[in-house]
């Protein structure tokens, strides 16, 4: 299971939120001062920010790229729920927060999931890298390897947990992109952060997130803590159908960080209430009027023009996937935003539902390239700060386009 997952891991994980804000600089380490950033869920764009570049410890943020790599193993079926890990002596003797796991015993990757969700578990991190990984040191590779595929360009990580490393360091700004990259990727599975207990072997934990208990809407997702990191924490909240994310870094106690990071979220929900969401955006019922259109266009085309343009499209049998999305329109309009912005006029846009655990992701598609075709549209995506995907139409196995 451990080599094939590692030959598997997707280096084609895409996320288009929150590139076009990048703009960094040169990063300095962390000083005593604060970091943080604010964006919109939806597209990514920034709220409000400060020293958001600025390199800093994860502590135990860290839990987040550890599980986002373990929802990508469950949703490609390389493990299930129930799977029993063994616990190792090296997991075993992980200093706390942890469950208590013996070595020789084995845990469930549920127990496991949520016992880093919950009780921020570093013996479980620890159970999850080495049965995903072979060995820690090894999984911390391929974390780090996602998060630059992810665009988190100034993250490294060391370890699953984000026990004390000097050279493991991230930006406020990144650890917003992985938030996003979880909300978005697997909807399926960010439900579980929401949780506020777990109860393993007879005994009951409770969450360290106490923003869920404090904030109208939040919902996940991760806080965190040594002596060097300072108190952090990654979360997000969703009032009236506007979702932000938030993160903040740094700060001298839990109660400082928690009234900044509900300050920040209650100020940028207010801000995108007043804001027009659909401003630059196509009006809901466009899709439909275009699918009216091209119907009515199609119902009209001559036999011998339909068989001349399936013929002429059949070496095209290649799509760019631009994103999933957890419903069906968001996926379709913002298919229909990159085509436009991007003059890809002949191509198709395809939506399709995939089933993950049980929820449903919507992936949203361009289809009609050739093969070279859909890697110089991929690359000049990406050039824009847009991520995509290379895909052969009608089958699973994905292509990666050629890198950045």
């Amino acid at each position: 299971m451990n080599s094939k997952f590692l030959k598997k891991l997707p280096s084609y994980i895409s996320i288009m939120f929150l590139s076009a804000s990048l703009g960094l600089s040169v990063c300095r380490p962390a000083a005593a001062s604060t970091s943080s950033i604010l964006i919109d869920a939806e597209t990514g764009k920034v709220l409000s920010s400060s020293a958001a570049d600025k390199l800093r410890y994860p502590a135990s943020l860290t839990k987040l790229m550890t599980l986002y790599i373990t929802f990508d193993a469950l949703e490609k079926g390389l493990i299930k729920m129930d799977d029993q890990l063994p616990v190792s002596r090296n997991a075993a003797n992980r200093s706390p927060s942890k469950l208590g796991l013996r070595p020789g015993e084995k845990i469930s990757v549920r127990d496991a999931i949520m016992a880093l969700v919950i009780k921020s578990a570093n013996d479980c991190a620890t159970v999850l890298a080495e049965g995903l990984g072979y060995s820690e040191a090894n999984f911390a590779n391929t974390m780090t390897q996602v998060a630059r595929e992810l665009g988190m360009k100034n993250t490294t990580f060391k370890n699953a947990s984000g026990l004390p490393n000097r050279a493991q360091k991230t930006t406020a700004r990144d650890m917003a992109i992985l938030g996003a990259a979880v909300y978005h990727h697997f909807p399926q599975y960010y439900k579980l952060f929401s949780a506020k207990k777990f109860t393993y072997k007879g005994k009951t934990y409770y969450t360290h997130n106490h923003i869920l208990k404090s904030f109208e809407g939040a919902d996940g997702m991760k806080t965190g803590f040594t002596n060097a990191a300072g108190f952090n924490i990654i979360t997000s909240a969703e009032r009236d159908g506007k979702r932000v994310i938030a993160v903040t870094m740094g700060h001298n106690t839990a109660q400082q960080r928690d009234k900044k990071v509900s300050s920040m979220m209650n100020q940028g929900l207010k801000k995108l209430a007043l804001l027009d969401t659909e401003k630059n955006r196509i009006e809901p019922d466009s899709a439909v009027k275009i699918a009216a259109v091209a119907t009515e266009k199609a119902q009209k085309t001559p036999e011998k023009e339909k068989t001349i343009t399936a013929d002429a499209s059949a070496d095209k049998g290649w799509a760019i996937q631009v994103g999933a999305f957890s419903n069906y329109a968001k996926a379709r309009n913002y298919a229909m935003i990159v085509k436009k912005e991007n003059n890809l006029d002949g191509k198709t846009i395809r939506i399709e539902p995939h089933q993950a655990a049980s929820a449903i992701v919507y992936r949203s598609k361009l289809t009609g390239f050739e093969k070279k075709e859909a890697n110089n549209a991929c690359n000049h995506l990406k050039k824009s700060n847009k991520s995509c995907i290379v895909i052969a139409s009608g089958k699973e196995q994905l292509i990666l386009a050629n890198k950045f």
